[in-house]
C-alpha cells in the first residue's frame, strides 16, 4: 500500500511525500529509519476530491523537468557520485514539490536502494519512460550518458509541446467564439425566428430546419444531455483505466492515420537508442530486448518484445524475430540489423536507427503543427458560413415575399 505522510527531519524542514509499505506500522518504521518525525501518515491509494485539487496546482511542470534533468545530466557527466550530485540538486531545485522529491530520492539512495528505487517512489513525478531508461542504465553502468539522453528528450518534448500548444492558441479562441456564438443562436435567436418563418410559410433550407429541432431539443433536455455526458466521461475514463482499455487505447496510438505517423517513429527511436546503451554496456541480446519491453510504455510492444525475446533465446536472429511482426516494426528496421549481425557492430547500428527515426519525428511532428493551424481555420471558415447561412437564406426569403 501507499501512504502519503508528513514529517520533519532533524534540521526540523517539513517533508512531504509518499512511501511505500504493507501496513501502517511498517511505514511508519521506514520513516523513522531515516531519522523522520512524523506529523500525520494516511493512506494515498484513494485520494479525496481535496487531495487531487492541492495536487492539482502543487504538480511540476514539463520546464520544472527539463531544468532538474538538465542538471542532474551535468553533475555525472562532472563524474560526481550519484548522492553528492542529489544534494547539490536538492539545494539548486525551487518548485517545492520537486525539491521534496529530490530530497527523498536523496535519502532512499542513502538508506541502500538504487537510483531507480528511489525514482520509482515518486511515480507521481518521473514517468516509467524515465525510470526505465535509469534502470537500464545501472545494468550498463553508463548511467550519465542515459541521464544526458534524458535530459536532451525531456527538452525536445517540451519544446514540441509549447510550439504545439502556441500553435493552438488563435484557433483555439476562435473555436471558443464559435461555440458561443452558436449557442447563443441556437437558444436565443432560432427560437425567437421559428413563429415568424412558420406564419410566412417560408421555405426553410434543411440546415436551418436541423439547427431549429436541435435548438428545440436542447432547451427541453439539456439538464439531461449533460448529465449523459458526464456519465459518458467516467465511463470511458474508467475503461481506459482498465487493462483492456489500455490495450485499446495503445493499439489506437499504433494505428490511427495521423497519431500512428508520429507515435511509430517516437517508438523506433527508445526502442534503438536503449537498445544501443544496452548493447555497448555488453547485455546479452536477448535481456537486452526483455529490458526494453520495460521501458516501453506500449502493452502491445511489451508483448511484441517479449515475444521477440523468447525467439532470439531460442536462437533466432534478432533481425528475423523483428520482421515477423511487419505490422509494428518498418522494414528498414530489420534490414539494418541485418548488417549490423553481419558486420558484428550491432549496437553501432541500432545508434543509426535511433538517429534516423529520431529526425523523421522531428520532421513529421513540425509538420503536423504547421498544419494545425490553417486546416483549423478552414474547418471553422466553414462551420461559421454553414451557421450563419442557416440564419441569413431564410431572412432574405422572407424577405423576398415581403417585397413580392
Amino acid at each position: 500500500m501507499k501512504y502519503k505522510y508528513q514529517a520533519r527531519n532533524k534540521e526540523g524542514e517539513l517533508q512531504v511525500g509518499f512511501v511505500d509499505a504493507i501496513s501502517k506500522d511498517s511505514a511508519v518504521d521506514i520513516l523513522a529509519a531515516h531519522d523522520l518525525f512524523i506529523l500525520s501518515i494516511v493512506s494515498a491509494d484513494k485520494e479525496s476530491i481535496l487531495d487531487r485539487f492541492s495536487s492539482y496546482f502543487g504538480r511540476v511542470s514539463r520546464k520544472d523537468m527539463v531544468i532538474v534533468t538538465r542538471q542532474m545530466a551535468i553533475l555525472l557527466e562532472a563524474r560526481l557520485p550519484i548522492n553528492s550530485a542529489l544534494k547539490v540538486l536538492y539545494e539548486q531545485t525551487r518548485q517545492p514539490t520537486l525539491k521534496e522529491a529530490v530530497y527523498q530520492i536523496g535519502e532512499d539512495v542513502d538508506s541502500g536502494l538504487s537510483f531507480s528505487q528511489a525514482l520509482e517512489r515518486q511515480k507521481n513525478i518521473f514517468s516509467d519512460f524515465f525510470i526505465s531508461m535509469v534502470r537500464t542504465a545501472e545494468v550498463t553502468g553508463n548511467l550519465n550518458e542515459v541521464v544526458g539522453f534524458l535530459a536532451d528528450y525531456t527538452e525536445k518534448e517540451a519544446v514540441l509541446i509549447s510550439k504545439t500548444r502556441s500553435a493552438m492558441i488563435y484557433p483555439g479562441i476562435v473555436i471558443g467564439l464559435f461555440g458561443v456564438v452558436a449557442a447563443i443562436l441556437l437558444t436565443v435567436v432560432f427560437p425567437q425566428l421559428k413563429p415568424i418563418f412558420e406564419t410566412s410559410n417560408v421555405e426553410l433550407p434543411f440546415t436551418t430546419k436541423i439547427l431549429i429541432g436541435s435548438g428545440d431539443f436542447f432547451a427541453k433536455w439539456w439538464f439531461l444531455l449533460l448529465m449523459a455526458f458526464f456519465a459518458f466521461v467516467v465511463l470511458v475514463a474508467d475503461y481506459i483505466k482498465s487493462s483492456e482499455g489500455r490495450a485499446l487505447v495503445d493499439e489506437l496510438k499504433i494505428r490511427a492515420p495521423l497519431i500512428g505517423k508520429v507515435y511509430g517513429p517516437v517508438t523506433m527511436t527508445r526502442f534503438a537508442n536503449a537498445a544501443a546503451i544496452l548493447l555497448k554496456g555488453g547485455v546479452p541480446v536477448a535481456q537486452s530486448i526483455e529490458i526494453i519491453g520495460q521501458t516501453i510504455d506500449n502493452v502491445v510492444y511489451k508483448d511484441l518484445f517479449r515475444d521477440i525475446s523468447e525467439n532470439v533465446r531460442q536462437g533466432v536472429p534478432l533481425s528475423e524475430a523483428i520482421m515477423k511482426h511487419p505490422d509494428f516494426f518498418p522494414a528498414l528496421v530489420p534490414q539494418m540489423i541485418v548488417v549490423g549481425e553481419q558486420t558484428g557492430q550491432l549496437d553501432s547500428i541500432f545508434t543509426r536507427i535511433s538517429n534516423f527515426y529520431n529526425r523523421e519525428a522531428d520532421s513529421v511532428i513540425n509538420n503536423i503543427v504547421d498544419l494545425i493551424q490553417p486546416v483549423l481555420m478552414i474547418v471553422i471558415g466553414l462551420m461559421v458560413g454553414l451557421l450563419f447561412g442557416a440564419v441569413l437564406v431564410p431572412l432574405y426569403r422572407l424577405t423576398s415575399t415581403f417585397g413580392g
